[in-house]
C-alpha cells in the first residue's frame, strides 16, 4: 500500500514568503530611520545638546571659577544691551565689511588678468594661493612683525619713502589697530575670492566678449555689459560667505590686538572669549553670544535664499 506524499506548504500568490514571514518584514520608512539614528545621535551630542545647554545658561549667573550658579532670568542680557553691545557690533560690522569688500576688490582685479590668458598666469596662480594656505595664527604673527613700532618692515618702508617721519604704532593706536587687522585679513582671503571670480568668469562665453568688442563697447562697456553679468550670481555668494565667516573670526584680531587698544578691535568673537575665559562670566558670555547667534542665524538665512534662487 502506497502512501501520499507529504503536501508542501504553498507560498502566497507572488511567489514570495508566506504571509506571515512578509508581516515580520521591516518597512522601508523604519529601515531608513534606523540608519539616521547613529547621525542624529551624534549631532545631538555635539551640535544640539550643548546648544541648547548655552543657550539655558545665558538665563543664569554662573562664575567659571566656582560651583553652582543662580537664576536671574533676563538680567545678563539686560547688562549685555546696557554695556558695550552697540560698540563691539560697530567693531564687528566695520571689520567685517572691510574684510570683505577689500579681498572682493583685489580678488576680482586678480581674477580679471588671470582670465586673460597671460604668459605665466599658471605660476601667478599658485603664487597667489600661498597666502591661503597658511594657518591664520601663522599669518596674524608674520604681520604682527611687519606692524611692530620699533623694528617693523612697514614702518622702516615708509619712513626711507618719506612718507612718515616717525614710527607709527599700527595695533598700539585706536585709530590705526582696524585697519591693520583689516589688511592682514585681506593678505590671507584674497586668494578664495581670486579662485571663486576665476572659475565664474571661466564660464562666461568668449563669443560674448567679441561680439560686444565688434560693436564697439570698450573694456569698461564689456565688463559693465557682459563679464558682470556673468559672474554676479557666484559673486554674490562669495561675498556673502566671506562675510558670514569674517562676522564670525577670531584668530587674527585675537592674535594682533586681543581686542584692543581700548576695545578698539573688540568684536563679538573676542568679546565673548574675553567675557568666558578672563573675565570667568559664563552667564553674560552666553548672553552675547546668544545674541550673536541671531545676527548669524539672520545672515545664513539670507546665503540660503540666495543660493536657492541662484540653483533655480
Amino acid at each position: 500500500m502506497t502512501t501520499a506524499p507529504p503536501i508542501a506548504k504553498s507560498p502566497d500568490a507572488t511567489g514570495g514568503p508566506s504571509r506571515g514571514t512578509r508581516g515580520r518584514r521591516m518597512s522601508n520608512g523604519m529601515f531608513a530611520f534606523l540608519l539616521t539614528v547613529p547621525g542624529l545621535a551624534l549631532f545631538g551630542a555635539i551640535v544640539l545638546y550643548p546648544l541648547i545647554a548655552s543657550l539655558v545658561t545665558g538665563f543664569f549667573e554662573q562664575d567659571l571659577r566656582f560651583p553652582g550658579r543662580s537664576w536671574v532670568g533676563f538680567d545678563n542680557y539686560a547688562d549685555v544691551f546696557a554695556g558695550d553691545f552697540a560698540a563691539i557690533l560697530e567693531h564687528t560690522l566695520v571689520f567685517t565689511v572691510g574684510a570683505t569688500a577689500a579681498p572682493f576688490l583685489i580678488g576680482l582685479a586678480l581674477a580679471l588678468a588671470l582670465n586673460t590668458g597671460m604668459k605665466g598666469s599658471g605660476f601667478f596662480r599658485g603664487l597667489f594661493l600661498f597666502p591661503w594656505v597658511i594657518p591664520g595664527v601663522v599669518v596674524s604673527f608674520l604681520w604682527m612683525w611687519i606692524f611692530n613700532a620699533n623694528y617693523g618692515v612697514l614702518n622702516g618702508a615708509l619712513i626711507k619713502t618719506g612718507l612718515i617721519e616717525e614710527s607709527i604704532s599700527w595695533l598700539g593706536e585706536p585709530g590705526t589697530a582696524m585697519l591693520a587687522v583689516i589688511i592682514t585679513k585681506t593678505w590671507a582671503s584674497f586668494p578664495w575670492m581670486m579662485v571663486m571670480l576665476l572659475a565664474g568668469l571661466q564660464t562666461v562665453p568668449r563669443e560674448l566678449h567679441e561680439a560686444a568688442a565688434v560693436d564697439g563697447a570698450g573694456a569698461v562697456r564689456r565688463f559693465f555689459a557682459v563679464t558682470w553679468p556673468g559672474i554676479r550670481g557666484v559673486a554674490a555668494i562669495a561675498l556673502l560667505l566671506e562675510f558670514i565667516w569674517n562676522f564670525q573670526h577670531f584668530d587674527t584680531i585675537y592674535v594682533l590686538t586681543g581686542g584692543g587698544p581700548a576695545g578698539a578691535t573688540e568684536t563679538f568673537a573676542v568679546a565673548v572669549y574675553q567675557d568666558a575665559f578672563k573675565g570667568f562670566d559664563l552667564g553674560h558670555a552666553t548672553a552675547l553670544g546668544g545674541l550673536w547667534m541671531l545676527l548669524l542665524l539672520v545672515l545664513v538665512g539670507v546665503y540660503l535664499k540666495l543660493s536657492e534662487r541662484e540653483t533655480k
